[in-house]
């Protein structure tokens, strides 16, 4: 686990700066920057947003460091989708569970349990929308070529196995490295 003394000076190496350099930029004293690049020191509050500053740096990356680097809930979280076939709308409350308890304790699973939300309440809409239409149009007896039995039928077979594809092959990805944006982002909900 990288702590933020680490990354620190990491981020001062990448922009060529010596300690000194930093302080100066920063207007926080020589010894507190070699005391939090040591880790012995952890800055906090004014001091580190002088520092990420003056390092033109995210206070969110720095803080990242204190999460935990487990791919395993990032994998288990594209998993959980495929608990709609045991759960009525599983899709959404066990990724939803899972997200809310852990997206703050591990790395990239913020971004990716927003990702996967927003497109599992989409598609649950789609779908759930397409049967209460056809049993609308069934119980008024409206023939339409779209709305007919083999149509949702396909529709439906259709839609699952999309929703059965795309959490395996995303958590296969997960696995490989790639963390963010694996499910079409086209509503935007959660954040």
């Amino acid at each position: 686990m990288n702590k933020i003394g680490n990354k620190i000076n990491d981020a001062r190496k990448r922009k060529g700066l010596t300690q000194e350099e930093l302080a100066e930029a920063s207007k926080v004293n020589l010894r507190t920057i070699q005391r939090i690049e040591n880790n012995e020191n952890e800055p906090r509050g004014k001091t580190l947003l002088l520092i990420c500053n003056a390092l033109n740096i995210n206070i969110e990356n720095l803080l990242d460091s204190k999460k935990e680097n487990n791919t395993n809930y990032s994998i288990g979280l594209h998993l959980s989708v495929l608990s709609m076939f045991i759960i009525p709308l599983g899709n959404i409350l066990i990724p939803l569970i899972i997200w809310v308890t852990q997206k703050d304790k591990i790395n990239h699973l913020k971004p990716i349990g927003a990702n996967l939300l927003n497109f599992q309440v989409l598609w649950s809409a789609v779908t759930y929308l397409s049967l209460i239409l056809f049993i609308v149009a069934h119980i008024f007896h409206i023939t339409n070529s779209f709305l007919n039995f083999k149509f949702l039928i396909f529709f439906w077979l259709i839609s699952n196995l999309i929703n059965i594809i795309l959490p395996i092959l995303f958590a296969i990805k997960t696995s490989q490295g790639k963390t963010h944006g694996l499910y079409p982002n086209i509503l935007k909900l959660i954040k």
